[in-house]
């Protein structure tokens, strides 16, 4: 069983997930609700659309401190390893299913990252060169997300070998990959739009 303080650090770091850096950011910059508008998506990538770059800016530092914060935590108050990976999955669903916005949430990404640099910067690093390159290769950001996040439970096995940290992370690759699965489909009919492409 886990000990009552690893059970508060997973219900803290859900709750501390699910405030959305999207919605909040929009309310008090005066912009219409992201999940109303542009691909209805609570994350950066859409905020961008519907309202610029400092707008994008802040809610993907948002994002990112929800996975950051909640574990750099969990580290500093030394839980066991196993606990310190559930924290990062409770931070992750709680961006995807936020109790506070009627459990409408982003895509992850940003808040995996997070969750990477609390938790060892080699495997984040691994992350964001493998997202970088492929990027810069094929200019899908949803390809490179994805991908990059399947890969990640080898990087944190091969740099650490904890099984723990690698099996949460294939958890919360697979559910990635699930809420990109409109991403997937438009990849495959040749409709998702390139990075820096122009639209018609």
């Amino acid at each position: 069983m886990f000990s009552i303080e690893t059970l508060l650090a997973l219900i803290i770091a859900y709750l501390f997930g699910s405030l959305s850096s999207a919605i909040i950011v929009c309310r008090l910059m005066r912009l219409p609700d992201p999940r109303t508008q542009g691909s209805q998506n609570p994350g950066a990538t859409n905020v961008l659309r519907i309202g610029g770059k400092k707008a994008a800016l802040l809610t993907l530092l948002g994002d990112v401190l929800k996975g950051v914060i909640p574990v750099l935590a969990a580290k500093w108050y030394g839980l066991a390893p196993i606990g310190l990976a559930l924290v990062m999955f409770a931070a992750f669903i709680g961006h995807l299913y936020p109790i506070f916005f009627r459990f409408q949430g982003g895509k992850g990404v940003a808040t995996l990252l997070g969750c990477l640099l609390a938790l060892s910067l080699p495997i984040a690093a691994a992350f964001g060169v493998t997202w970088l390159v492929l990027t810069l290769v094929f200019r899908y950001v949803s390809l490179s997300s994805i991908a990059a996040s399947m890969l990640t439970p080898l990087y944190a096995w091969l740099i650490t070998q904890n099984s723990a940290y690698a099996l949460v992370l294939a958890l919360m690759a697979v559910i990635l990959v699930y809420r990109h699965r409109g991403n997937i489909a438009k990849l495959l009919a040749g409709h998702e739009t390139k990075l820096g492409a122009k639209k018609q």
